[in-house]
């Protein structure tokens, strides 16, 4: 991922995501060889990690905006995971 796209995708994912009340933080990482976008979100438990999918997908309006401004994201960039830690 070029930096300019990392920036992109972090400026895209904090529009999309601001007004999720687990949101805490876009980060994004231009060091080394790769340009990393992190998304940091806090939830109680998986539970609720659960949950906020399945409220998301209850709402049909919501999730077609998403998909509308969300349309070629993955251009933007090369590999992706998902990590979930535990905060002690």
């Amino acid at each position: 991922m070029q930096t300019g796209e990392c920036l992109k995708l972090a400026k895209l994912f904090k529009e999309v995501m601001a007004d999720s009340t687990e949101l805490v933080n876009i980060l994004s990482d231009l060091t080394g060889q790769y340009n990393r976008v992190i998304i940091v979100s806090q939830y109680k438990d998986m539970a609720d990690f659960e949950g906020s999918w399945k409220r998301m997908e209850a709402d049909p309006e919501k999730m077609k905006k998403m998909g509308e401004k969300m349309a070629g994201y993955t251009d933007l960039y090369l590999t992706g995971s998902r990590e979930i830690f535990r905060v002690w």
